[in-house]
């Protein structure tokens, strides 16, 4: 390959990188705000606590929603789980 062949080759690389550097830049920040909405779509989590403070709910009031089915939950070993955007949809559900 000659002199000149090679500098055609490394003029042609560089031209192309020069077009593609700002392409991978902006890919970069929709990847990092793409990952920062998924975290803030991940599901979020109520505790009995919560469901007191928030709403001032009872335990009694808690387990009897849980018992007739009115109270989604997730049982992890003896934590009762209610997921936040199951717990809004409700909400907004029977909003009057």
């Amino acid at each position: 390959m000659s002199k000149q062949s090679k500098e055609n080759k490394f003029s042609y690389i560089a031209a192309i990188k020069q077009l593609l550097d700002p392409l991978h830049s902006r890919l970069e920040k929709i990847d990092f705000k793409m990952r920062e909405e998924s975290r803030k779509k991940a599901a979020q989590y109520y505790r009995n606590e919560d469901l007191k403070k928030l709403f001032g709910l009872s335990n009694n009031t808690i387990i009897k929603y849980r018992q007739i089915g009115i109270l989604p939950y997730t049982k992890l070993g003896d934590i009762y789980l209610y997921e936040a955007a199951k717990i809004e949809k409700i909400l907004h559900e029977n909003k009057q």
